[in-house]
């Protein structure tokens, strides 16, 4: 299901919650910092509430739609408030905004709220380039990139051509292209954790296809993605390296291929 539709029209300074998610949160922190940095550079006046938590993805998708609809409902009452809601993973959107109403169905006004709510809710690259009209600037990286399209972002967010406009900006930077960028990795949040051997495979077909690419780094907007290719290619002895396309185009990333090279 894509739930991309039209962009919202976005007031002048929008008042914009971050949702920074769990993974981002517990693992990669300087995707949060990025994230912020680019809403506000594109305008926006960024808040980051500090009651948030889970999504509720993993309990959606282990079948537990009970505490599903109670983390919901939290998460509208916090969110409401606010002109938008962004998060730096188009799984984490892709789940208020597609889900939350499935898991409320049983209660027509939460259901409801669910929806307003999730048309305000957007993925970075999609809210940058889709309603902010955002272009970065003064930005560069030496360097050769290929990205991997997220299931959730692209199938059900729309989130393609988005992150490929704004990294088109970023001068020295070389796209490559990657077979297979819109074929899952292997993560799919529980389904690793469920069939593991069959994610393996998966992210081995991913790693090999990466490193055909002949790229340096590997980019993408969803970071359970990129930390499950980013393993396997580490395992396999890779030098090439993985970032959220957030940290690029916030200037983040240069200083950390430094170190590695």
């Amino acid at each position: 299901m894509n739930l991309s539709g039209p962009p919202a029209e976005a007031p002048a300074n929008p008042r914009v919650a971050l949702f920074v998610t769990c993974l981002v949160d517990s693992m990669r922190p300087n995707v949060g910092f990025a994230t912020m940095q680019l809403l506000r550079e594109a305008g926006c006046r960024v808040e980051v509430p500090a009651a948030q938590t889970c999504c509720g993805q993993p309990a959606f998708n282990s079948g537990d739609t009970a505490h599903t609809a109670a983390l919901a409902r939290r998460f509208i009452e916090i969110f409401e408030p606010y002109d938008f809601v962004v998060a730096p993973s188009g799984s984490c959107i892709g789940m208020t905004r597609a889900h939350y109403p499935e898991a409320l169905a049983d209660d027509p006004a939460w259901a409801e709220r669910a929806q307003r709510l999730g048309a305000r809710s957007f993925e970075l690259m999609s809210f940058l380039v889709d309603v902010m009209r955002f272009k970065p600037s003064g930005r560069a990286l030496q360097a050769s990139a290929t990205y991997h399209d997220s299931c959730s972002g692209l199938r059900e967010l729309g989130v393609f051509a988005q992150p490929r406009e704004l990294l088109g900006a970023v001068e020295g930077l070389t796209m490559k292209p990657l077979e297979g960028h819109d074929v899952c990795c292997g993560f799919g949040g529980t389904f690793c954790v469920k069939y593991p051997a069959i994610s393996n495979a998966i992210v081995g077909e991913k790693a090999a296809a990466i490193e055909r690419s002949g790229a340096q780094l590997l980019l993408g907007g969803d970071l359970g993605c990129l930390l499950n290719m980013a393993g396997k290619l580490r395992r396999n002895g890779s030098r090439v390296r993985a970032f959220h396309a957030a940290e690029v185009l916030a200037g983040r990333a240069d200083a950390a291929i430094g170190e590695a090279d």
